[in-house]
């Protein structure tokens, strides 16, 4: 059990490090290329999900990954939603924010099947 949790915070704070990293690259793309505004949520939809697969592939191993990856992702999700959430000072919520939940649910899930999956990771 203990395992197992920790294999879910390490998996979030991975995901959370590598979605602000890419949050923080991108930020500067935007600005030395003057890109539009409206490809910023979808393009950080993008990194967060993949994010989430990063996290899951590398740190959900043993058994159960379907369940502990969907755990991984709806916390990934939160926890990168409120890191957002205070670097721009504006907390609100949407029924975007459920259907980016199960977005996250389902990446996790799928990744943390890949993670249990891998070999010499069981």
């Amino acid at each position: 059990m203990r395992e197992n949790i920790f294999q879910i915070l390490k998996a979030t704070l991975a995901a959370a490090i590598v979605s602000l990293l890419c949050a923080l690259i991108f930020s500067f793309i935007i600005g030395i290329f003057s890109l539009p505004a409206d490809i910023i949520k979808p393009v950080n939809q993008v990194f967060k999900i993949l994010a989430i697969a990063l996290g899951g592939v590398l740190f959900i191993r043993g058994g159960r990954g379907l369940f502990k990856g969907a755990i991984y992702g709806v916390c990934a999700v939160l926890v990168t939603y409120l890191v957002f959430a205070i670097i721009s000072s504006s907390f609100a919520v949407s029924w975007l924010f459920v259907l980016e939940i199960a977005l996250g649910a389902v990446a996790g899930g799928i990744s943390g099947v890949i993670g249990v999956n891998l070999k010499g990771r069981r």
